[in-house]
C-alpha cells in the first residue's frame, strides 16, 4: 500500500516497488507499472512545455482510455487542475465547462474535436489542443483551429524534461462537473488530500491488494469511476478500462480479465441481474459494490445468488465529499436498507436546522466532515456557502475555544441514524432528480427544451422507477402561435441536444399558462403531486 500524500505519486510509487505489475488495460494493452509512470511524466513534460502555470485547467474528453488516465495523473504532476468530461455529453455542454473554469489546455480525439468546432471559439482562454491517436484525417482537423495551438499526442510526449510545479496536498487537483439546482453543472474542487484520502479510506474497508484486479465500467468523470485509479493505484492492483455497449459485455470482460472487484450504479446492476452469470465470474469476483443511489432489495437478492462468494458493499457518497458511508457486507441481512456506517477517516453528523445533533431515529440532514471534505464550487460563492458550512460549536468535536472554522460538506439529504449507529437514507431535500446514477437538475433539462423553441413553457421532475432510480417526466405547453404540442419533433430534438441519461421519458402536454408560485416562478412541485396524484386514480 502507498503512503503517498500527492495523486500521481501513487502511481509512482508502486512503480518503484512492482515495475514490471500490470497497472492498466486498455483494451488488449497491458501497460505495467513503469511505463504508466513514463507516460505520466511525458504528459506533465508536455503540460509545462506549453507554459501552463500552476492551478491551470486542463480538460480531458475522451472515452475511457489510457490516455485519458495519464493526462489526468500527469496533469496532477505537473501542478495543474484536471477537468475530466463525461464522454456522452454534447458539444454545448462541453463548451459551458470549458468556459466556466477557464480551461487551457484540451485533450482529445480527432473525432471528438471535429464536432466541437462551432463551439470552441466560445472557449476564449483555450490556447492548446492535443489530439490522440486515432483514425481519419487528424491533420485535416488540425489545420482548421484557427488560433489554437494543435498537437498530436506523441509529438506531445517528445516534450523536454520539465520538474512541474511546486505540488503539496491542499493544493487544487481536479473539477469534477456534477448537475447542479441551478441549471447548469457545478465544478466540485477537489484537492490531492481529498482524493488521496478517498483512496486509501475505500481501499481499507475493500481490503483491496496487488493481486486485485478492479473493472471501471463508471465514467472516469464520476468521482467513483475515478475512484476505481486511485484506489487500484494505491493498492498496486490493476485496471480494466472498459467502454461497454451492453451489460453483456461487463460480464465477458469479468470473465476475460479474472475482476477481483466491480463498482456499479444500481441501473446497471438492475440489467445485470436478469443476465446468466458464467461460473467463471464467482470464481474470481470478491466483492461488488453500489453506489449512485440505493440498489433494489431484490436486485441485491438476485446478485448474490448469481455470484454467493462476492461480498456485496452497499455505499452512500456525493461528489462534494466523495464518500460518506459503506454497509459491512456482514449487516446486509440485518439492515438492507441501511446506507452504514461512515467509511474511515471520515465523520458523519445528524443535523437539525439550528445546527443541533438529532436524537436516534430522528430525521435530519446528513453532515460529513473530514479530510475527504472538498474545496467548494468553482466560481460559485453563493451555491458554495450553501453546501459547505462551518461546524457549529459543540458538534463534532468543536470547542468555542477554536478560533479556525472548520467547513462541513451539509450534504442536502435527509438522513436518519438508529440506535446502534447506522444511517438510513430518507430523500432529498432539493428537487434534483437521480437518474441511472447521474445527478441532474430540473432546469437543466428545462433549459434545453426551451432552447428547441417547440414549448411555450415546461416543468421537469423525477418519478420513481424501477430500474433508474428514477425517470425523468416532462409537462410543456406548446409554443406561442401553435395549438399543439409536437412531443415527437421535442423528443428527438432532446435525443440530439442531450447525452441519453437526461433525454425525458415522457413528455405531457398541458394547456397554458403553467400554475405560479407566490414568487412568480412554474410551480415545480405542485405540477408533479398533481401528476402524481392523477396517475394514482387511473
Amino acid at each position: 500500500m502507498s503512503e503517498s500524500t500527492l495523486l500521481h505519486e501513487l502511481v509512482r510509487a508502486s512503480a518503484v516497488r512492482t515495475p514490471d505489475a500490470s497497472a492498466l488495460t486498455d483494451g488488449s494493452t497491458h501497460h505495467s507499472y513503469a511505463a504508466l509512470a513514463e507516460l505520466i511524466e511525458g504528459v506533465r513534460n508536455g503540460i509545462c512545455d506549453a507554459g501552463l502555470n500552476r492551478g491551470a485547467r486542463v480538460a480531458v474528453y475522451l472515452d475511457k482510455r489510457v490516455e485519458m488516465v495519464a493526462t489526468c495523473f500527469g496533469s496532477a504532476a505537473a501542478g495543474t487542475v484536471f477537468v475530466p468530461l463525461n464522454p456522452l455529453l454534447k458539444p454545448a455542454q462541453v463548451a459551458y465547462i470549458l468556459q466556466d473554469c477557464g480551461v487551457q489546455l484540451l485533450v482529445t480525439s480527432a473525432e471528438r474535436f471535429a464536432l466541437l468546432q462551432t463551439v470552441l471559439p466560445q472557449c476564449t482562454a483555450l490556447q492548446h489542443v492535443v489530439l490522440t491517436p486515432t483514425e481519419g484525417a487528424a491533420g485535416a482537423v488540425a489545420s482548421s483551429a484557427g488560433m489554437l495551438r494543435v498537437q498530436h499526442w506523441s509529438d506531445w510526449l517528445q516534450s523536454p524534461p520539465h520538474a512541474g510545479h511546486r505540488v503539496i496536498d491542499t493544493d487544487m487537483l481536479s473539477i469534477l462537473y456534477t448537475s447542479g439546482s441551478t441549471g447548469q453543472p457545478k465544478g466540485v474542487v477537489l484537492s490531492h488530500r481529498n482524493m488521496v484520502a478517498g483512496a486509501k479510506s475505500v481501499a481499507s474497508y475493500l481490503g483491496n491488494h496487488e493481486q486485485d484486479v478492479l473493472l471501471a465500467a463508471l465514467p472516469l468523470s464520476f468521482d467513483a469511476g475515478f475512484s476505481q485509479l486511485s484506489t487500484a493505484f494505491h493498492a498496486g492492483a490493476r485496471v480494466v478500462l472498459l467502454n461497454y455497449l451492453m451489460p453483456r459485455d461487463v460480464l465477458k470482460a469479468m470473465v476475460r480479465e479474472s475482476v477481483t472487484g466491480l463498482t456499479a450504479v444500481p441501473p446497471l446492476y438492475i440489467q445485470l441481474s436478469t443476465l446468466d452469470w458464467p461460473a467463471e465470474v464467482d470464481q474470481k469476483l470478491r466483492y461488488f459494490a453500489n453506489t449512485g443511489g440505493r440498489m433494489p432489495r431484490e436486485t441485491l437478492q438476485a446478485l448474490r445468488a448469481r455470484v454467493p462468494s462476492a461480498q456485496p458493499f452497499l455505499m452512500y457518497g456525493l461528489t462534494e465529499a466523495f464518500r460518506s458511508t459503506y454497509l459491512p457486507p456482514e449487516e446486509v441481512d440485518r439492515r438492507p436498507d441501511s446506507i452504514g456506517k461512515a467509511i474511515p477517516n471520515a465523520e458523519i453528523l445528524v443535523l437539525r436546522g439550528d445546527g443541533s445533533e438529532c436524537a436516534a431515529d430522528e430525521p435530519g440532514e446528513l453532515v460529513h466532515r473530514g479530510a475527504l471534505v472538498g474545496m467548494g464550487y468553482w466560481g460559485d460563492a453563493e451555491k458554495t456557502a450553501e453546501r459547505y458550512k462551518p461546524l457549529p460549536v459543540g458538534v463534532g468535536g468543536r470547542e468555542a475555544g477554536m478560533q479556525i472554522p472548520e467547513l462541513a460538506v451539509f450534504s442536502g439529504d435527509n438522513v436518519r441514524r438508529d440506535a446502534e449507529g447506522f444511517f438510513y437514507f430518507i430523500g432529498r431535500r432539493d428537487e434534483m432528480m437521480k437518474t441511472s446514477g447521474y445527478r441532474v437538475s430540473p432546469t437543466e433539462v428545462e433549459e434545453v427544451l426551451y432552447g428547441t423553441r417547440l414549448v411555450g413553457e415546461c416543468v421537469a421532475f423525477g418519478t420513481d422507477h424501477p430500474s433508474l432510480g428514477q425517470a425523468i417526466h416532462v409537462i410543456a405547453t406548446a409554443p406561442a402561435g401553435s395549438s399543439e404540442l409536437d412531443v415527437s419533433a421535442l423528443l428527438a430534438m432532446c435525443k440530439q441536444r442531450m447525452p441519453a441519461y437526461m433525454v425525458p421519458a415522457a413528455i405531457w402536454p398541458q394547456p397554458g399558462p403553467l400554475p405560479r408560485n407566490p414568487n412568480g416562478k412554474i410551480d415545480r412541485k405542485l405540477l408533479a403531486t398533481e401528476w402524481h396524484n392523477m396517475r394514482a386514480e387511473s
